[in-house]
């Protein structure tokens, strides 16, 4: 943005009540150097306090976070159960009624069935799985427990997207620019989902449960939670949270990193203008096949860890370097990345769905003059 702009801003937002930090914010931003172009949607931003912008960005996560796992809810579902099953008796798919997320639901349950089972993954195998439970269950079957999941997923997204925000704004080192040094915006986005992780661990643990089990064991995540304290300790809803952790690292780095840059470039080669709804997914996209690729060994250990419990398999995964060793002994290497082909559908989807939504989102509820008013102000 060039610099004449904070002569019409920063009167109005001062106006509006914004604090002293926000407008010292605004002047730097404006008076940036005019060698980096930014996009349109960031004049809006500056007519946010922060308090509101944490505000939005918790709402714009969690409708990302439910939208994108609805789309791809039968695929992951999938994956987790070909991740985590390798001694389990084999699958009834007539009587097992796999628990799963939301559009792309299909898809997730379908990831999921692959990661927990001894079996080979394949594209073959991932759609026969789909058509006999579709058969014996019924298509809205490939959705079933999207309630379950929403409980976990939305107040992940929301604090991931709404930490990702405010680590950027702690990590900048020149407030006179828009966009982080490469390593700083890796590093935002790890922060981000460490944060998130950490904070949702036991729903993420409880919906995994449910994913691979009978739903007469658990009918929902209440029974999940009761039955882990009751039977297992309360420790055990985090048995998997280091290598999940760790995962988020280089999954949440890089997604945010590669979609961040993305945009930086569109800014530059666009003039400014807004990326299209199209665009976005596209970045996303991409965001997503490196992301996940980036962390998929660790992805499944964590399945492998978080369901030993009702697997039959408690005492074979009890680390991570144990749950790496068991599994590159009996399946190899490549049983690290068992289902990963999924992923790079799945993937692309979830996560250019998310990055999609919550821009859009986020740009529609700052549009509203409400968030642009400070309430302390009470005007």
């Amino acid at each position: 943005m060039k610099a004449e702009k904070a002569d019409q801003i920063i009167p109005e937002i001062a106006m509006r009540g914004a604090s002293m930090a926000d407008i010292k914010a605004t002047m730097a931003e404006h008076t940036s150097n005019e060698d980096e172009i930014t996009h349109q949607e960031h004049q809006i931003n500056l007519k946010v306090p922060n308090h509101n912008k944490i505000i939005t960005s918790l709402l714009a996560g969690a409708m990302a976070g439910a939208v994108a796992k609805t789309v791809i809810a039968p695929l992951d579902r999938t994956k987790i159960n070909f991740q985590s099953k390798s001694v389990i008796a084999p699958l009834d798919r007539t009587k097992i009624n796999f628990q799963s997320k939301s559009v792309i639901a299909p898809l997730d349950r379908t990831k999921i069935n692959f990661q927990i089972s001894n079996k080979q993954f394949s594209a073959r195998g991932a759609l026969l799985f789909l058509r006999d439970t579709v058969r014996s269950e019924g298509v809205t079957k490939l959705w079933r427990g999207n309630s379950a999941t929403m409980v976990r997923i939305i107040p992940y997204a929301s604090i991931q997207y709404a930490a990702h925000e405010q680590y950027k704004r702690l990590l900048s080192t020149d407030k006179r620019k828009q966009h982080l040094p490469p390593h700083l915006r890796f590093l935002a986005g790890s922060l981000a989902g460490v944060t998130s992780s950490s904070l949702t661990y036991p729903l993420d643990l409880m919906r995994a449960r449910m994913a691979v089990t009978l739903k007469a064991q658990y009918s929902n995540l209440w029974s999940v939670f009761l039955h882990i304290v009751r039977a297992e300790g309360p420790a055990t809803l985090y048995k998997g949270f280091t290598p999940t952790v760790l995962g988020s690292i280089p999954y949440s780095g890089a997604s945010f990193f590669t979609y961040e840059t993305l945009k930086k470039w569109h800014a530059g080669y666009c003039d400014g203008r807004d990326p299209a709804p199209i665009e976005r997914m596209a970045f996303g996209a991409v965001a997503g096949l490196l992301g996940q690729s980036a962390s998929y060994p660790l992805d499944i250990v964590r399945r492998r860890m978080q369901t030993a419990g009702v697997t039959g398999q408690g005492s074979m995964y009890t680390s991570i370097s144990q749950t790496v060793k068991v599994v590159w002994r009996s399946e190899g290497w490549r049983g690290l990345y068992k289902g990963l082909s999924m992923n790079w559908i799945k993937g692309p989807i979830a996560v250019g769905t998310s990055f999609t939504v919550y821009d859009t989102s986020l740009h529609w509820l700052r549009s509203f003059t409400y968030f642009h008013i400070d309430e302390d102000d009470g005007t």
